[in-house]
């Protein structure tokens, strides 16, 4: 894989850049959450319902015992800087970037945010070195998911979800997403298909990377007046859609 499209593969995914894969398996200092605006669109979520706090969704959001073979930590401070200057050229499209870059839906009234890092199986300590590089190669080209828990008063969280799938239906035909100077193009947003919970919505998304094609996945799931949005990368440039991380993350919320 040439160096460039690693960095720039990286770029363009924004939020998760190359940093956001090292601190994945590093300890730098975790952020703390945030999020608040007002979304108006659809339908039905429990108006009743409880919004929960952020130390009740850190309860609730996925930790290593709760997955095999991941690696899950916190956002730290420098990824959630690096969020915020994250833009589309399309107004319409921002929910999709928000989703991309580790920030919220709508306005909840808390959130809980993990990083959720595939791990292949470690070289054998008598590997030879390029046994070792390959290890090594193949944790760097795993697939990386941002998962985010927010609760939402009244029906927040389906106007939410509802949000996110019109700004999936209208841009479909692509936009292009500024990090600082750097410019990542969009070309295609493709409606994917995952079920769960009250209701979901999913895209997979097409990146023009240096003339190089990649993929990344956007996935949002409504339970009650709760919303999961999930967003899956990967620096090898094609990301698996993260079944098995949102499952789990689902079997959590009740």
């Amino acid at each position: 894989m040439r160096r460039s499209i690693v960095r720039r593969t990286a770029v363009a995914t924004s939020a998760f850049s190359m940093a956001l894969l090292v601190s994945a398996c590093g300890s730098d200092k975790p952020a703390a959450s945030e999020g608040k605006d007002k979304g108006k669109e659809s339908a039905a979520a429990a108006p009743a319902a409880k919004v929960l706090s952020e130390a009740e969704l850190d309860k609730l959001i996925l930790t290593e015992s709760d997955v095999k073979d991941l690696k899950v930590s916190k956002a730290t401070e420098a990824d959630l800087a690096l969020a915020k200057s994250v833009t589309a050229d399309k107004a319409e499209c921002k929910p999709l970037v928000d989703v991309m870059a580790l920030r919220p839906v709508g306005t909840p009234g808390a959130t809980a945010l993990r990083k959720v890092m595939a791990m292949p199986p470690k070289a054998a300590e008598n590997a030879s070195p390029e046994e070792k590089m390959k290890a090594g190669m193949a944790v760097l080209s795993g697939t990386v998911t941002a998962d985010m828990l927010g609760s939402y008063e009244g029906k927040g969280a389906a106007e939410s979800l509802a949000k996110l799938r019109t700004a999936g239906e209208t841009c479909g035909g692509g936009f292009v997403m500024n990090a600082g100077s750097d410019k990542t193009k969009i070309t295609k947003v493709a409606p994917a298909t995952f079920s769960g919970g009250d209701e979901a919505v999913a895209f997979t998304l097409t990146l023009d990377v240096e003339g190089t094609t990649g993929t990344t996945h956007v996935v949002a799931v409504r339970k009650g007046n709760s919303l999961a949005t999930f967003h899956a990368q990967s620096l090898a440039g094609k990301a698996e859609l993260p079944k098995a991380v949102i499952d789990a993350q689902l079997a959590k919320l009740k």
